[in-house]
């Protein structure tokens, strides 16, 4: 069993409910402090800029302009993203993928898109990337656009193709407080790495194992106490 099940144990899955993209109340009374504000429609665009980014200039490329320099990727190993892609060439036509769901913290800080994909060659699977706003106040100060990079991101095979929703179903974790203590911890390793939104109420956890093996786990706090949106456990490649 995975360190990160002993860590933080398995809870239900988090039922996803569609946006209809006008502000809430919560939304605009934090809007009117001056508090950030989730918006998942921010992941959404961030998506169909990679993708687009990707058809017009290159999979690689694109993979390689919009990660953090801190970015992390299953190959299936967890390498940093900026060393594995360096100087990688181009295929000849991307791979195609579509958000399904977005899960974001209270804050806006980070947001979480899972979806499908389509190779080139045919084949099909899902993905997870893991979305983090850069220096939100700094650039807001300057007068500059939010700028979202990606810190994590992983496909996986399937052998059916996933089904297409009617529509991008998002969740934005609780704004209560009182996060219970265990939650502090962030762990990190060669093996493991793992992080928070900035207001800790988004939580994700990345692991590698020798057998090639891999996991990952979000979570997001639903106002009394954690619960596992994304829950990825990939069996080593048949040799």
């Amino acid at each position: 069993m995975k360190r990160l099940l002993a860590a933080f144990g398995m809870a239900l899955l988090l039922a996803s409910c569609a946006s209809n993209g006008r502000p809430n109340d919560r939304e605009r009374f934090l809007r009117a402090a001056g508090k950030p504000v989730a918006n998942p429609s921010d992941i959404v665009k961030a998506e169909l800029a990679f993708a687009r980014l990707a058809r017009e200039e290159g999979q690689w490329t694109a993979f390689r302009e919009t990660a953090a320099a801190d970015a992390i990727m299953f190959t299936p190993e967890l390498v940093n993203a900026q060393v594995w892609l360096k100087g990688k060439a181009d295929p000849s036509q991307a791979t195609e993928w579509q958000a399904h769901k977005i899960f974001m913290s209270c804050d806006g800080s980070m947001g979480v898109a899972t979806g499908a994909w389509q190779g080139a060659s045919g084949g099909t699977g899902y993905f997870t990337t893991i979305w983090q706003k850069q220096d939100a106040e700094s650039r807001r100060q300057r007068g500059k656009d939010v700028e979202w990079k990606w810190i994590f991101d992983h496909g996986v095979p399937l052998d059916k193709p996933l089904a297409e929703p009617d529509f991008v179903t998002t969740r934005v974790a609780s704004c209560t407080k009182g996060m219970p203590t265990a939650s502090a911890a962030a762990p990190s390793g060669e093996k493991i790495k793992s992080g928070f939104s900035a207001d800790r109420t988004m939580f994700w956890s990345a692991e590698s194992s020798a057998d090639k093996s891999r996991s990952i786990l979000v979570r997001v706090w639903d106002g009394s106490a954690w619960e596992d949106v994304i829950f990825d456990d990939v069996a080593a490649p048949i040799k």
